[in-house]
């Protein structure tokens, strides 16, 4: 993909400095004065993402991060953050069905198993949960085990967790 230019650069590092000040509707009206074919870029979708994520806009997540896996099927976080905005819709068999695939292409990237742990849990899958568990922790090392431990999608596993 080409490298976005100017005045598309200057309005994405405008909606980036939004984000940062808590204002996703400014950032949002930055992102819409970025040329139409500039809005494809992958760069310009994760910030896109996570100024409608600020918002709660799950459906448009779904939206804009499948376009992520599309025009960057290489990046773990369009994959990561569609199904996370599918399961705050409760979507969270499909979430989890459509993040596995995810799980051989990002072997390195610890929140892939430790979302998949999430969903099965929610699911009532404790043991395949933690085995994803298992493979985040062996990626990402102890702070995964206290994330785990706050988290209260792996909550029916805390027992477990803490005692491993």
């Amino acid at each position: 993909m080409n490298p976005i230019a100017p005045p598309d650069t200057h309005h994405l590092t405008a909606a980036q400095g939004w984000l940062e000040l808590e204002n996703a509707a400014e950032a949002i009206k930055e992102l819409e004065q970025i040329s139409p074919e500039s809005r494809k870029h992958p760069d310009v979708l994760e910030v896109r993402w996570a100024a409608e994520a600020k918002q709660l806009n799950w459906e448009e997540c779904i939206r804009v991060a499948t376009q992520l896996t599309q025009h960057a099927p290489g990046r773990s976080s369009g994959w990561i953050h569609r199904s996370f905005a599918l399961h705050e819709l409760k979507r969270t068999q499909e979430a989890y069905e459509l993040l596995l695939p995810s799980l051989s292409l990002f072997k390195g990237i610890w929140t892939v198993p430790y979302n998949l742990a999430c969903y099965q849990c929610q699911l009532g899958q404790k043991e395949p949960a933690l085995e994803f568990y298992g493979q985040a922790l062996e990626i990402g090392g102890e702070s995964v085990k206290d994330m785990a431990l706050a988290d209260t999608d792996l909550a029916p596993l805390h027992g477990k967790i803490a005692n491993a």
